[in-house]
């Protein structure tokens, strides 16, 4: 079996006040789900996709499975999914291969990774980053995020972007998609912007937990949902 990460936004244009409420009620309701691993039900950011102000239009599904027939399965025949694909308008399937991954989520890092992977082929690749903050910090790092969000709409390479996150404010994560781990690595090491951030990352020392992973993205498909 090979261990695949995937990435479910699912987008709404009326239902907004359920898919809200989703937030409590769905993690739980999945338990002991056979070849899950980790999950968590996401929030997301407006705007440019990194933002105080929330988007309560998208909600995202994150799970790391035994095998991509254990996600298909689940997302077919649990009455969560089933329930969310009646009230979303469209939903997104990202289906990751782990390349690397270092920190922790929630006391864990739940990506396992196969070395080498990252030299192969051309792939686009998908970043996703997570952190929990220091409360005594929330306003020094809210106060950097304009700048981020500028460093990365503005990077060569990033063909999407956006703000994801369990609760608002505190615990806070991204997803990325570029061309290919070398556009990631011009951004990560080349970009003065996002260096700067990242030195201002270990001074002002946001972070309680944080997590930054790279993944190769095997598929993204959309379907539309509307009856």
């Amino acid at each position: 079996m090979t261990q695949v990460t995937t990435l479910t936004l699912f987008s709404f244009k009326t239902n907004k006040f359920w898919a809200f409420q989703q937030m409590g009620v769905a993690p739980l309701r999945l338990k002991n789900i056979e070849g899950l691993k980790f999950y968590k039900f996401l929030g997301t950011g407006g705007g440019q996709g990194f933002s105080l102000r929330p988007d309560f239009s998208t909600y995202a599904f994150l799970g790391v499975w035994e095998d991509l027939p254990f996600y298909q399965n689940c997302l077919q025949k649990h009455p969560i999914f089933k329930t969310y694909q009646e009230k979303a308008t469209s939903q997104r399937d990202l289906i990751l291969n782990a390349v690397k991954s270092h920190g922790k989520w929630s006391g864990q890092n739940p990506f396992k990774t196969k070395p080498g992977l990252e030299a192969k082929g051309n792939q686009k690749a998908v970043v996703i980053t997570r952190a929990t903050l220091h409360w005594n910090r929330l306003f020094s790092f809210w106060k950097a995020v304009p700048a981020a969000s500028k460093a990365i709409e503005t990077a060569q390479g990033v063909q999407y972007y956006k703000g994801i996150g369990e609760w608002p404010f505190i615990q806070q994560a991204t997803i990325s998609i570029w061309d290919d781990f070398e556009a990631v690595n011009t951004f990560a090491y080349k970009d003065r912007a996002h260096a700067d951030i990242v030195k201002k990352t270990k001074q002002m020392n946001w972070y309680k937990e944080d997590l930054f992973s790279r993944f190769h993205l095997i598929s993204d498909t959309t379907k539309s949902l509307d009856s």
